[in-house]
């Protein structure tokens, strides 16, 4: 799953309509929807969980529309908080920021436009829900500036990318049950396993210029660091089908993503960016697996 890089002239001034909105598409990474993808898996594994197979669906729409919104919404605030490094960053010299396309203001903006819209989606929820809102926008605002105060910005950002959990489990049940919590901590140890991966690609540019990483923490033992965050990941999915009685299809589809962990340390071995950010790619399907091995379990074994 290769990304498109776009490439913009250095300093471009958006000059019409049609490319103040492709400035606009680019900051909320649109081309790039992997991100999409990373915060929904954890959100569907939760309401599968927490709706025992059966979520309603208006709840399920309201969360893949609110994971888009909030995902793109936390694109303009990191390309706002980082306008000062991403043109001396070799993979992100091209940001609609770093080019002058979009201007800082412009990014403040569209994300306060995106989190008010993902915000009248919960309006839509009880009020439970609704209050833990203001969490996710509030770690979605901090996790970009982390990274300037202490080497686990990833620990930030997995806690942004897992609120999901909770917030369907009360969506769904009114509460967060054991296995919701422990879900959520998966989550979080998932965020640091892709997204440490993903710093390896910066780690040289990150230490030229200051920023901080779990990979520049982890140094040497990155790739050792990564199979303990897997090994722990793994357990916490089985403590998680444990609690709530889950069955083979489970169990298989955690077997399934031990293997995708196991293919993601081969990829890593030498640590090149390119298959770095391949390996950290790879995490896609890793959360696609797992949920299908959910729905299975919930489909066929009850």
């Amino acid at each position: 799953m290769k990304q498109p890089e776009v490439k913009l002239r250095l300093n471009s001034k958006p000059q019409s309509l049609r490319e103040r909105l492709f400035g606009y598409a680019i900051l909320v990474r649109l081309n790039r929807p992997i991100g999409i993808l990373l915060l929904l898996w954890p959100a569907l594994w939760a309401l599968w969980m927490a709706g025992a197979g059966h979520p309603r669906w208006d709840v399920v729409l309201i969360f893949i529309l609110g994971v888009a919104l909030m995902r793109s919404a936390g694109c303009a605030i990191n390309d706002y908080a980082d306008r000062h490094f991403d043109g001396r960053v070799a993979r992100t010299r091209h940001r609609p920021l770093a080019v002058g396309l979009v201007t800082p203001k412009e990014a403040l903006m569209v994300f306060a436009l995106l989190s008010l819209a993902a915000f009248g989606l919960v309006l839509l929820l009880d009020w439970k829900t609704i209050s833990m809102s203001f969490v996710a926008v509030t770690l979605a605002a901090l996790y970009p500036f982390m990274k300037r105060f202490t080497h686990l910005p990833q620990l930030v950002l997995g806690m942004a990318f897992g609120w999901a959990v909770p917030m369907a489990f009360t969506a769904l049940t009114g509460a967060v049950s054991d296995a919701g919590w422990l879900l959520y901590i998966a989550a979080i140890v998932w965020a640091l396993i892709y997204d440490t991966e993903y710093a390896m690609v910066d780690r040289e540019d990150d230490l030229k210029i200051g920023v901080k990483s779990t990979a520049i923490l982890f140094g040497e033992h990155d790739r050792l660091m990564i199979g303990v965050l897997q090994l722990t990941m793994l357990a916490l999915l089985i403590m998680v089908g444990s609690k709530l009685e889950l069955g083979i299809y489970y169990q298989l589809g955690i077997v399934a993503g031990g293997s995708m962990f196991l293919r993601q340390q081969f990829m890593i071995r030498r640590r090149e960016p390119k298959r770095c950010f391949e390996a950290f790619l790879n995490n896609n399907g890793f959360g696609m697996i797992i949920y299908i091995g959910l729905v299975l379990d919930y489909l066929l074994a009850g």
